[in-house]
């Protein structure tokens, strides 16, 4: 269940940082209204991973994963550019994140 939490706060934050950037600077309600409700939903289950995957994991996972997603929404849904620096770093990012999972003794 731990790795559910935390999958489904990655998620709710992927749609919290795309409708935030539909909001349009928090000048349109809907948007804005679906940012706010889904960070809230976000933090509630990390708040679940949390109780029994240490901080510094989950947090590595969520915010590596989350930043994979999101730019990958930018670039889907929003047709922003992603030029190969970026692509690199995402790379890093997720090399990262598999580390400290695998490899890592705080991750258990």
């Amino acid at each position: 269940m731990k790795y559910l939490f935390l999958g489904l706060a990655i998620i709710f934050e992927v749609v919290g940082s795309s409708f935030m950037k539909a909001s349009d600077g928090f000048t349109k309600w809907l948007p804005s209204a679906i940012t706010a409700a889904a960070y809230l939903i976000c933090f509630y289950f990390l708040s679940l991973a949390l109780k029994s995957i240490p901080l510094g994991v989950a947090y590595a996972i969520w915010a590596g994963l989350g930043i994979v997603l999101t730019a990958a929404v930018s670039v889907l849904i929003f047709k922003q550019k992603l030029d190969l620096a970026g692509i690199v770093g995402i790379i890093f990012i997720v090399i990262g994140v598999v580390i400290m999972n695998f490899f890592s003794k705080s991750a258990h």
